[in-house]
């Protein structure tokens, strides 16, 4: 299977910050932030692949810096790594104040997503050309991360055996 760049991925989404989309502290909600993360990813996952894709898990969302009300909201992603079906897509957050034009990098996460055929089963996706200096460098440090998410997910599943099911008021141990 023929590789693709980061670039056949991208995906890039402006936005302005309305005061629905603001906290109490007067800057952008964080789980409004994680949705559009979530959106444009998916978006990069389903390019790189072509195919439908779920997310697998949301790796990471580092909050770096506030996002305020005169801000637009600039979120570009791309696909960095991939396995035999998993993608890891990258999402990086630049803030831009539109009264004086400075930008700020204001958040960046990692997902993971999973193509799937038309049985719903994974299904097998491109290798990843980085071609920028951003892009080999995120690329060549994916192994590091993928072994991190290993590791997060063998704990997580070693929790859920402890974890009850039940409704807390019916779970006399709670």
């Amino acid at each position: 299977m023929k590789g693709k760049t980061c670039r056949d991925s991208k995906v890039i989404k402006t936005g302005r910050v309305f005061p629905q989309d603001t906290n109490n502290h007067h800057t952008l909600f964080g789980g409004k932030l994680m949705r559009d993360i979530d959106d444009v990813a998916s978006i990069s996952a389903a390019r790189h692949s072509r195919t439908e894709c779920v997310t697998a898990s949301t790796d990471s969302v580092d909050f770096l810096s506030p996002i305020r009300p005169t801000d637009s909201v600039c979120l570009e992603s791309h696909v960095t790594w991939t396995g035999t079906s998993s993608m890891e897509v990258f999402v990086k957050v630049i803030a831009e104040d539109l009264l004086t034009g400075k930008r700020t990098l204001a958040a960046t996460s990692f997902l993971t997503f999973v193509a799937l055929n038309n049985k719903g089963t994974p299904a097998e996706v491109p290798k990843v050309v980085p071609e920028t200096k951003e892009e080999i460098y995120l690329h060549e440090t994916a192994p590091a991360r993928i072994q991190r998410r290993k590791e997060r997910r063998k704990q997580s599943k070693e929790l859920a055996t402890i974890l009850s099911e039940l409704k807390p008021w019916d779970n006399p141990s709670s």
